[in-house]
């Protein structure tokens, strides 16, 4: 399973070059697309957790911060641990119902 590299769009990885000018910008940080428009998807998994089930949020579209916000919330209203970070949220415990309802009750619409 390979991770995600903050990559050049050219592909350089490193120079030795101290000459080496690139028109290389970094990106803007995204901004969090609106609560109606995100495609939520929340299942349950139990791969690679010694049988724990976990429930997670998947499809964020948004700033990390955002994305912490919202997990920091659903591990509050579920009174359980969890993570999230790239774009995915995951909460200890089966909780899969319980979240479609209340990301819905919070303008996640297109939830399921």
């Amino acid at each position: 399973m390979s991770k995600k590299h903050n990559a050049r769009p050219d592909g350089l990885v490193y120079s030795t070059n101290q000459d080496y000018m690139s028109n290389y910008e970094e990106e803007p940080a995204g901004e969090t697309a609106p609560k109606d428009k995100q495609k939520l998807r929340v299942k349950l998994d139990t791969k690679q957790r010694a049988g724990k089930v976990v429930t997670l949020v998947d499809g964020f579209s948004g700033t990390n911060d955002d994305l912490e916000d919202l997990g920091k919330k659903l591990k509050t209203k579920c009174g359980a641990g969890g993570s999230a970070k790239d774009g995915l949220i995951l909460i200890q415990g089966d909780y899969k119902e319980k979240i479609i309802a209340w990301l819905k009750d919070w303008g996640y619409v297109l939830t399921k």
